[in-house]
């Protein structure tokens, strides 16, 4: 799902486009590798939260970039409504 968003123009990712879509108001849900530095998830959860975006810890650098088509990435971002309602209902329903 993440590949089709990324393919579609709909992610950003990397820290700081990953921070500049939240604070535009363009993103819809936020994912940051597990194995991202712990200021870097505070930094982001602090910032879904006061945006009111979805906020996931999941996968790490590597999966998260191969994901979508990129190399390693710490946080990624999707800016398409629908691909992040679809996203979230999975990540929903793989932690069930």
């Amino acid at each position: 799902m993440l590949g089709l968003a990324a393919k579609s123009g709909n992610v950003a990712s990397g820290e700081f486009s990953t921070e500049q879509s939240v604070k535009k108001g363009k993103s819809y849900l936020v994912m940051v590798a597990t194995d991202a530095s712990d200021n870097t998830k505070k930094n982001f959860s602090d910032m879904t939260e006061f945006y009111e975006v979805p906020f996931y810890i999941y996968g790490d650098k590597e999966s998260l970039g191969h994901a979508i088509g990129k190399e390693f990435r710490a946080s990624v971002s999707i800016n398409d409504e629908n691909f992040a309602k679809a996203v979230e209902k999975k990540l929903k329903h793989g932690q069930n």
